[in-house]
C-alpha cells in the first residue's frame, strides 16, 4: 500500500519534480479562473475511464492544501472510488452514510490525510443507485455542509460519457475541470464529453491533459534545479 501512495501522490513523494511543478501551476490558473466567479465546489471528471481523473484530482488537493487552503475532497465516484486507496484510508464510512445517516450528516466522517488542511471523504458503501443518490435534493444538502467547512471541495466523478453521475453532480457546483489523456482520450470522446457538460449548464473552468511527453530539455532543468 506504501508503494501506492507513493507512485500515486507524487506532490508528496517527489514534490520538487516537473509533474509537481506542473500541478501547482493547475492550481495557480484555478486560481485565476476564479477571480470573477468564486470556486469554491469543483467536479473533476474524464471522458472515459483510465484517464487518471482520480490521480489528478489527488494531487491537485495535495497542491491546494499546500497553499494553505482547508480543502475537502470527495470520492462521488460510487461505482469504482479510489480515492481512499490513494490516501490509504478505510472505506466503511463516508459520503453515502451521509445520505442515511443523520449524525453523519450533521458531523461529516472526514478522514485526516497526510497533507494539513486536506480532508478526506470517502465514499462510503456503495449503493445501487448513484445517479439517484447524486441527483437527489439531500445531496444538495451535503454539499452545501461540507462547503460551510472548506475553502474547497474538490469531487471526484465517475467517467462522463460512461454514465450519467458527473453530469448530474455538474449541475450543482461551481466548477468543471475535465482531465483528457493524451494517449487515449479520443477526439470525438472529448468533444461529447465537452457537450455533455454545456447541455446541463455546467461551467468548464478547464481541462488538464495527461500522459504528455516531457520535453527532455525541461526534465535537465529540474534535474539541474534539484542538485543545486
Amino acid at each position: 500500500m506504501a508503494n501506492n501512495r507513493q507512485e500515486s501522490l507524487i506532490t508528496i513523494s517527489n514534490p520538487r519534480s516537473p509533474i509537481s511543478e506542473a500541478y501547482r501551476t493547475l492550481r495557480t490558473n484555478l486560481e485565476f479562473s476564479s477571480l470573477d466567479k468564486p470556486l469554491r465546489t469543483m467536479v473533476v471528471t474524464s471522458a472515459g475511464p483510465e484517464e487518471g481523473k482520480s490521480t489528478t484530482l489527488a494531487n491537485l488537493a495535495v497542491t491546494l492544501a499546500q497553499a494553505e487552503k482547508k480543502v475537502i475532497l470527495v470520492d462521488c465516484d460510487l461505482r469504482r472510488p479510489s480515492q481512499h486507496e490513494i490516501f490509504e484510508v478505510e472505506n466503511g464510512v463516508g459520503l453515502t452514510t451521509m445520505v442515511v445517516d443523520e449524525e453523519a450528516f450533521k458531523n461529516p466522517p472526514l478522514q485526516e490525510t497526510p497533507v494539513p488542511n486536506l480532508k478526506l471523504l470517502p465514499s462510503g458503501p456503495l449503493p445501487p443507485n448513484p445517479s439517484e443518490l447524486l441527483g437527489s435534493r439531500r445531496m444538495e444538502e451535503i454539499i452545501a455542509t461540507l462547503r460551510e467547512r472548506a475553502d474547497l471541495v474538490l469531487f471526484d466523478a465517475p467517467p462522463i460519457i460512461a454514465v450519467t453521475d458527473a453530469a448530474v453532480l455538474a449541475s450543482k457546483v461551481d466548477g468543471v475541470l475535465l482531465v483528457i489523456n493524451a494517449g487515449t482520450t479520443k477526439r470525438d470522446h472529448a468533444q461529447r464529453a465537452k457537450a455533455l457538460l454545456e447541455k446541463v449548464n455546467a461551467r468548464l473552468v478547464g481541462a488538464v491533459l495527461n500522459n504528455v511527453r516531457m520535453d527532455i530539455s525541461l526534465h535537465r532543468y529540474y534535474a539541474e534545479q534539484k542538485q543545486a
